[in-house]
């Protein structure tokens, strides 16, 4: 009997409902989105730097894991980690980033490039002929309405694509070597260098021999499976708090809409609950009966939410997939449902008591 009245009073006002429904839907949904991107572009960085084929990457001093300071190795550095124990190639590239950080260029030689890690699948067009053309991976061509024989503005200069290539491989914009290096000011210098090891086995021994010449004792130096597994959001300078932050603001915007809107509730139900006290109905039975009716909207709401994470992905993908990506992370499922219901439930506490405490002769009296 009390689920049938909390249903007929979800129905009886329709928009309400939906509305209330729409907005806890929003509050998991945000939560949901940012978590998602977080993850998504983490793992996009770890796919991107994994299909180098690299088993060691060198980076400049003063570099954290997911930022590049300005490139600052010389070329005689590729030279000299060639001449290392048990390196068998080494590959430099300069990044330059651009378009508010969201995208950067890398510059590559391409010849060296196919020689160490295979070169790149294209989908459309070739490698670039001559220095005013480019080459761009299928999600920037994507977002940007790209394809071979477009031209680009980058670097206040116009560039010809010459071929679209499969995502996945160090950056979404490849340019000359040179020209990159010349065009940013970095004549010379590299951002990072890849090395391959004659022996994947022997990677943790050639980083400790790296690690121990006096020329390298401030350079960072990683193999390629512990660099990626430190791209997490526990290494992403400021994430986390961003994260928890998001997720406190998510309990409050839900705490607001469920207050408001159950407050809103009693107002209107003065008479009903005058009725059900006037027939016996005790003051938990009225609590129960507007708890059972928040549980129901947030239940009902976070479903919702969750569905609407799926079209955001979509849009993303559809829209800026070169600039963000996301990923549907199924364990925060349960945790942004339960903060959904946990700040409903606390913005229905003050109105529920007092629908509680209403004198059952002033509620019939009420106007």
């Amino acid at each position: 009997m009390t689920n049938k009245l909390v249903l007929e009073n979800l129905k009886h006002r329709p928009i309400r409902t939906i509305l209330v429904v729409f907005a806890i839907a929003i509050q998991v949904n945000l939560m949901l989105t940012l978590v998602g991107m977080s993850f998504g572009m983490l793992n996009d960085f770890q796919k991107r730097s994994r299909g180098v084929g690299a088993d060691i990457i060198v980076r400049p001093s003063n570099t954290s894991i997911l930022s590049m300071s300005a490139p600052t190795m010389k070329e005689a550095m590729v030279g000299y980690l060639l001449e290392q124990p048990h390196v068998s190639g080494a590959l430099g590239t300069t990044v330059h980033n651009m378009e508010g950080f969201l995208n950067s260029a890398t510059g590559i030689d391409l010849a060296k490039f196919k020689q160490f890690s295979g070169g790149f699948v294209f989908k459309q067009g070739g490698p670039w002929k001559n220095n005013n053309e480019l080459i761009i991976d299928e999600y920037y061509a994507t977002q940007r309405k790209l394809k071979a024989g477009s031209t680009v503005k980058l670097l206040n200069r116009d560039w010809i694509v010459s071929g679209v290539v499969e995502t996945g491989k160090m950056s979404r914009i490849f340019m000359p070597l040179g020209v990159l290096q010349d065009l940013a000011g970095y004549t010379g210098k590299y951002s990072q260098i890849y090395l391959r090891v004659d022996d994947p086995k022997r990677t943790d021994e050639v980083v400790a021999h790296l690690k121990s010449l006096p020329a390298l004792k401030d350079y960072p130096i990683y193999s390629m499976e512990s660099f990626t597994s430190l791209i997490s959001i526990d290494n992403a300078p400021g994430l986390r708090p961003f994260l928890n932050v998001i997720v406190g603001l998510s309990v409050v915007v839900g705490f607001l809409v469920v207050f408001l809107s159950l407050y809103t509730a009693v107002l209107e139900r003065t008479r009903e609950i005058g009725i059900l006290k006037s027939l016996g109905a005790t003051p938990m039975f009225v609590i129960s009966l507007l708890f059972r009716e928040t549980i129901a909207l947030s239940i009902v709401g976070s479903i919702v939410g969750v569905a609407l994470s799926y079209a955001t992905q979509w849009l993303i993908a559809t829209l800026v997939p070169a600039s963000l990506q996301m990923e549907i992370v199924y364990e925060w499922w349960p945790i942004s449902m339960l903060v959904a219901i946990f700040a409903s439930l606390v913005g229905a506490l003050y109105p529920g008591f007092k629908a509680a405490k209403q004198d059952a002769v002033e509620a019939l009296a009420y106007e």
